[in-house]
């Protein structure tokens, strides 16, 4: 398993996306500073969800001024323009996370049933890098398998 694992929170609308298969790249504002292709990033889906969905792995990252980014990642993020802009306001560089494999977990975990276990655990509102004892908690003690 990498090492590099990161827990991204997302909207719930474009967390469904990325596991129908319909987003392919997931857009930051800020990217995680040890994001690599290969890492691991579980889903949370944000609030009224508060669900961990699934997981998938980095293709590669793309880095680049808006305009080029909106060109390359457009029809890829599922997000209109109107967005976009909105999104990245205050922006001169934004990020594409390139996703290659997904899974959904097939049961979603709840922060609830996180919290039974780890009642310290905190969600980030954007990303949080996970530990070793993390990924242990999901997989062997929530049946969550990477």
């Amino acid at each position: 398993m990498n090492h590099d694992s990161i827990l991204l929170s997302i909207k719930p609308m474009y967390a469904e996306m990325i596991f129908n298969g319909k987003k392919t790249i997931e857009l930051r504002r800020k990217l995680p500073k040890n994001i690599n292709k290969g890492s691991l990033i579980l889903v949370y889906a944000s609030s009224p969800q508060k669900l961990l969905l699934g997981a998938f792995t980095v293709k590669k990252i793309i880095s680049s001024p808006l305009i080029s980014l909106w060109e390359k990642v457009n029809k890829k993020s599922c997000i209109d323009m109107k967005d976009f802009d909105t999104y990245f306001s205050g922006c001169k560089i934004g990020y594409g996370i390139c996703i290659d494999n997904y899974w959904s977990f097939p049961n979603p975990v709840s922060l609830e049933d996180i919290r039974t276990i780890d009642e310290g655990f905190n969600i980030p509102q954007s990303f949080r890098y996970l530990k070793e004892s993390d990924l242990h908690l999901f997989s062997y003690q929530l049946g969550i398998v990477f």
